[in-house]
């Protein structure tokens, strides 16, 4: 048996929520070049609010789903998410 279908807006409603709509979008994504202190000083602080965020397991259950490629999502950096996904890669299958 199958699951009712959704509205597809119930898919995304979650991002309404999100702390990030009423933040500047550059907090989140790393202007062309931006390196070393720089970008783990602006890493740092939109980690502050994702952790404060009321939907960052939404956020973060999505960035990974779909391999967000750019962006601080969920409260993992581009690296983060990275690591986790070599770190699924070499986990067994079962």
């Amino acid at each position: 048996m199958t699951a009712e279908p959704v509205p597809v807006a119930d898919l995304w409603e979650w991002q309404f929520r999100g702390l990030c709509r009423t933040t500047n979008p550059e907090t989140f994504f790393h202007p062309e070049g931006e390196r070393g202190p720089s970008r783990r000083w602006r890493d740092q602080r939109a980690v502050a609010i994702c952790e404060a965020c009321p939907v960052i397991r939404e956020c973060r259950e999505h960035a990974l789903r779909v391999r967000e490629p750019y962006g601080v999502w969920g409260g993992m950096t581009e690296e983060e998410r990275e690591q986790y996904y070599a770190a699924e890669a070499r986990r067994p299958s079962a």
